[in-house]
């Protein structure tokens, strides 16, 4: 499915506040957005609407679209989220792995340990979680548990940038061998500590 306006500029502005390039509090300004892709202010209000929708913007009475502030002491409800969500997404995605699936989440798992900037990185770290837990068929799961990612990259993005090293991720792939070994139990505790660590 081709990408369309709405969603190259959801994804790029999206990037540019996870990243911090857009900070807190920032004005985003619709008619610089749309002159900058070349389109009319129609994608550009419905891009800012699906950013309101993951809470990284807010339209303000008489001030626009501002880039939505962090909040420090969310990061911890997040991770539980996480926890419970994608381990009960995996338990439902692990039955239906196939070579094809496992395929794809061992090539995410490669493309993120050889990843030399952070922003590349948690473009595939993302990949590969979602990719692990795709195979759970259910959509609102998986559409609750992306927001999660979106909101705790944000959070890495603010605290660890300035600390971020290229490095082969031991979890990521103790996770896949337990995949392809069908292990569910040691699958899902290797995702709780994997999950409770790096977040």
């Amino acid at each position: 499915m081709s990408e369309t306006a709405v969603d190259k500029i959801f994804r790029a502005l999206m990037e540019r506040i996870v990243t911090g390039d857009l900070p807190a509090g920032e004005k985003l300004r619709q008619d610089h957005i749309a002159r900058d892709y070349e389109v009319s202010h129609v994608p550009v209000r419905e891009a800012f609407l699906r950013l309101e929708a993951k809470g990284l913007a807010k339209s303000i009475p008489h001030k626009g679209m501002r880039v939505t502030a962090l909040e420090p002491t969310e990061i911890r409800e997040v991770i539980e989220m996480r926890v419970a969500l994608e381990v009960l997404a995996l338990t439902h995605a692990m039955p239906r792995h196939d070579a094809e699936s496992v395929s794809t989440a061992e090539a995410a798992r490669r493309d993120c340990d050889a990843a030399t900037d952070m922003v590349t990185w948690d473009r595939c770290n993302r990949r590969f979680h979602l990719a692990l837990l795709a195979p759970c068929a259910m959509p609102r799961l998986l559409a609750s548990i992306e927001d999660l990612h979106i909101t705790a990259a944000r959070h890495m993005f603010a605290n660890w940038r300035t600390r971020w090293a290229p490095r082969p991720d031991g979890d990521h792939a103790a996770l896949m061998t337990a995949v392809q070994e069908q292990d569910l139990a040691q699958a899902c505790d290797l995702l709780r500590r994997h999950l409770r660590r790096v977040s």
